[in-house]
């Protein structure tokens, strides 16, 4: 799955172009490198998100679809919240 879908799927981010807008602009990585917003990510990649509100998190499963509200924590895992 692309890494800004991702992010949007799973509620890291609002929208899918805000998260394009930060892989864009440098402020995600994936395993501490800066990474484009289409980028596939897999299961164990460490997800970095600088900003206002900077989160790290390791995912742990892809959705193959929309994801509930409720049931986006089955998908990633906080390593830190800044």
């Amino acid at each position: 799955m692309r890494l800004d879908l991702y992010l949007s799927r799973v509620g890291l981010v609002k929208r899918r172009t805000v998260a394009k807008q930060l892989c864009d602009n440098g402020l995600v990585k994936i395993n501490g490198v800066r990474s484009k917003p289409s980028r596939e990510i897999d299961v164990g990649d460490i997800i970095g998100i600088g900003g206002n509100r900077p989160i790290t998190a390791e995912v742990t499963a892809i959705p193959g679809g929309n994801v509930k509200k409720e049931d986006r924590d089955k998908y990633y895992k906080p390593v830190s919240v800044g």
